[in-house]
């Protein structure tokens, strides 16, 4: 697969990163000589030094013949413009662009086939919000991810000292096995699929598949207390803080927005009917003191600051915040911010990643959700009548080491697995991979060269 990426920032990188290392075609487009240094000196993929608007320059880069154009800018302006380009130079080719700007989403007919006819439009503040909201509605977890419209849930949470499953193999879930499946455990930093004689250890980070209407059931059974949201405290009213007090206006959730510029606290204040906006300094201690910080459930700090962001997270949980949710956007800080006490990471550009990485997968790809640390991946996709893992037990299937199959969704009903499983044509699927097994997984899942 032939795939043009403009824009060799943060996501561009990171994709063209993860697609180099799959053995894909990658070509980057960037106007920055810095980034091209960046590009040739660490990926093994080609990289033109020009703007992503240059018809000449993206006939160089063989845009004719690519199968994919993903527009990742920062500018919206240079995305939207890239992909008309290519419209007129490839018509086949799928195009996918990252925009920021909330006027260019209202006008979704203006972005669709009968004006810059882009297939898909990737916005990382939207998807940012709705992760936080996600994580809200599980506080005693450290990621979820919702599947097939949130019917079943992928929950991440860490081992305690005390948990009822520490030191526990999974062969000893067989009682189990049909509410719940541990799909992957992190530990160490590093990702594993985890087989049956494999140990559940304390401080692992282990990512369980269960349906949403047995959520509470199975956080019960790790010891993990349902809680009810009462206190949400929001720093920073840019447009993600903004989008995500607004989502929260109308819940029975005390939330309340604090920012520094007065202008924008009082244009909120405005709009908003129960969220309560304060202007201030979220860094201040005795101002998140005189708002009891240490009674709030979520502390979620999301200004444009990064650096401060952290500050003020571990400053919350020093004064007893229960949990921090913190925006940080050097996808390479990440790893190192979860080691130093930050409970919950969101990234506008981890989003962005995640987003496009469902249009690159081959076969009939849903949505895909890179696991902490990137080593793996949680892919749902639907069973095609042609691929090799349909109408037959899933134990005879050639399934490659290193990814298994957390769930099946057949209709309203839920599977989770088991060897004697089949899975039949049009089935969703929800795939645990790590990354270097992905590409074998591909083949499984698209269509076979006979059925043509």
């Amino acid at each position: 697969m032939k795939i043009i990426i403009v824009g060799a920032g943060e996501v561009g990188f990171h994709i063209a990163q993860r697609l180099s290392e799959e053995g894909q075609d990658v070509v980057l487009i960037d106007k920055d000589p810095r980034q091209i240094k960046r590009i040739t000196e660490n990926l093994d993929v080609q990289a033109f030094l020009g703007s992503g608007t240059s018809p000449s320059l993206l006939k160089n880069s063989g845009i004719e013949t690519a199968d994919m154009l993903v527009a990742a800018t920062d500018s919206d302006e240079v995305n939207l413009i890239a992909c008309l380009l290519a419209r007129n130079l490839n018509q086949y080719m799928l195009k996918v662009a990252r925009v920021r700007n909330q006027e260019f989403l209202q006008e979704k007919e203006l972005l669709g086939q009968r004006s810059l006819d882009i297939d898909h439009i990737i916005n990382p503040q939207s998807l940012m919000v709705k992760t936080i909201l996600s994580l809200m509605e599980v506080p005693g977890a450290s990621e979820v991810i919702d599947f097939v419209d949130g019917r079943v849930k992928l929950i991440g949470f860490t081992i305690k000292k005390d948990s009822p499953f520490k030191d526990r193999q999974l062969l000893s879930f067989k009682d189990l096995e049909e509410k719940l499946l541990v799909g992957a455990i992190v530990r160490r930093n590093q990702v594993m699929i985890p087989r049956g004689n494999d140990t559940i250890q304390e401080h692992d980070l282990i990512y369980v598949m269960v349906r949403n209407d047995e959520l509470n059931d199975v956080l019960g059974l790790f010891d993990i207390k349902e809680e009810t949201l009462r206190r949400v405290i929001i720093i920073g009213a840019g447009q993600t803080g903004t989008a995500l007090a607004t989502a929260l206006d109308h819940s029975k959730v005390n939330v309340k927005i604090i920012d520094k510029n007065s202008e924008r606290c009082a244009d909120l204040a405005e709009k908003l009917e129960r969220v309560i906006v304060i202007n201030g300094d979220g860094a201040d201690k005795n101002l998140l003191q005189e708002e009891n910080i240490g009674d709030v459930d979520f502390m979620v700090t999301i200004t444009g600051d990064e650096a401060n962001n952290i500050l003020i997270s571990l400053l919350a949980k020093g004064l007893g915040a229960k949990k921090t949710i913190t925006r940080v956007s050097k996808l390479s800080y990440i790893p190192l911010v979860s080691a130093i006490g930050i409970d919950t990471v969101v990234s506008p550009r981890l989003s962005a990643v995640r987003a496009i990485l469902q249009y690159i997968r081959r076969g009939k790809v849903i949505s895909v959700a890179p696991l902490k640390g990137e080593q793996a991946e949680a892919i749902e996709a639907e069973a095609l009548e042609t691929s090799d893992i349909v109408n037959i037990p899933l134990s005879k299937v050639k399934f490659p080491k290193g990814a298994i199959i957390g769930a099946i969704v057949r209709g309203e009903q839920i599977i989770i697995p088991r060897g004697d499983s089949v899975i039949m044509p049009k089935d969703r699927l929800i795939i645990f991979a790590l990354e270097q097994v992905v590409p074998k997984l591909e083949k499984l899942l698209t269509v076979k060269l006979e059925y043509f």
